[in-house]
């Protein structure tokens, strides 16, 4: 099954895919209801759909397929985390520390796009694209979604859909200085889309390591600049699931990012490797197309970049211990 919000005449509408158009769900639910109702509920509402009610995708525009709970990004993937340092320090290196845990940021769940979306971004002179394979959470009877072991995360992942984690790589290379962030290089747009596959879609992906072995590609402006499988992760999805959940919680309609594919999933990882900006960073007007296997496309347009207002540096102030106020 593959679930969509869309825009037509009418408003939002969420609900199914059907063959080459869209079927709202029963009973008015919405995406987010769906998903705390878990994966077999969903299949005994699509057995249930009305096709009367059926409209031809292309008479409507997709928006997101869901609006968030949160969204968590891991960096999964070492040869991205290689390329990367070396955009960084001139070294391509992995630390040791990344092989013991995933390691994720959160992100900005106002500010997800949808496909065929105008990305307008922020003053940047090195615009990047981050393509990723993104889970979604779903509910689980019986489950709080706290301290799951891998097996139970497994059942919560509810489906999959493309991510594209926009990066503005000046931005985030000052704040990383800082050590806190990903922040303002980062939390400006992410898309999400075209649709959510459900997990039962994408078993047959499955490799015998428990991999979803899924050839993901990044194209801009037509061109192919990278290409992977989705099986050359650190850890499956479940076991990120299962570490996002430590001592703390996954909820329905978290979104859960494999963070960015290697060879070339990014424009920062080819400048590292190569020691220059080639390709050039991203610029109003390209079109950026990121492709997985069994999930879909999404395609957007960079837009212009939005000035917003000064930023003040610190204030350097004395450092008192007491005080004084007034005079």
């Amino acid at each position: 099954m593959r679930i969509a919000r869309w825009m037509d005449g009418a408003g939002v509408g969420e609900g199914f895919m059907d063959g080459d158009g869209v079927v709202p769900f029963p009973d008015g639910l919405r995406v987010s209801d769906v998903l705390v109702q878990g994966l077999d509920a969903a299949v005994r509402l699509f057995e249930r759909r009305d096709r009367a009610a059926r409209r031809l995708l292309a008479d409507v525009r997709l928006l997101a397929p869901l609006v968030p709970a949160s969204i968590r990004d891991f960096v999964a993937f070492e040869e991205h985390v290689e390329g990367m340092s070396a955009s960084v320090d001139g070294t391509s290196d992995v630390v040791a520390e990344w092989y013991e845990a995933p390691t994720f940021y959160f992100t900005n769940p106002h500010t997800v796009r949808a496909t065929a979306d105008v990305v307008r971004v922020p003053d940047t002179e090195r615009l990047d694209v981050e393509l990723e394979l993104a889970a979604v959470i779903g509910g689980v009877p019986g489950s709080d979604g706290e301290n799951l072991d891998a097996a139970t995360a497994a059942s919560h992942i509810f489906g999959y859909t493309v991510m594209n984690d926009w990066s503005a790589r000046d931005l985030q290379s000052r704040e990383m200085k800082v050590r806190l962030g990903p922040a303002k290089g980062k939390d400006f747009a992410i898309t999400l889309g075209p649709w959510i596959v459900t997990a039962d879609e994408i078993e047959p992906y499955l490799d015998a390591d428990g991999f979803l072995a899924m050839r993901a590609e990044l194209f801009i402006n037509g061109r192919l600049i990278g290409e992977d499988l989705t099986s050359n992760m650190g850890w499956p999805f479940p076991e990120l699931v299962a570490y996002a959940s430590r001592n703390s919680v996954v909820v329905p309609g978290d979104v859960l990012g494999s963070g960015t594919v290697g060879n070339g999933g990014c424009l920062g990882e080819l400048w590292g490797r190569r020691g220059r900006l080639d390709p050039r960073p991203l610029e109003p007007g390209d079109e950026v197309r990121l492709v997985i296997e069994g999930i879909g496309e999404i395609v957007n347009v960079v837009g212009d970049r939005v000035a917003a207002p000064p930023v003040l540096r610190a204030r350097q102030r004395p450092r008192a211990r007491t005080r004084q106020v007034g005079s």
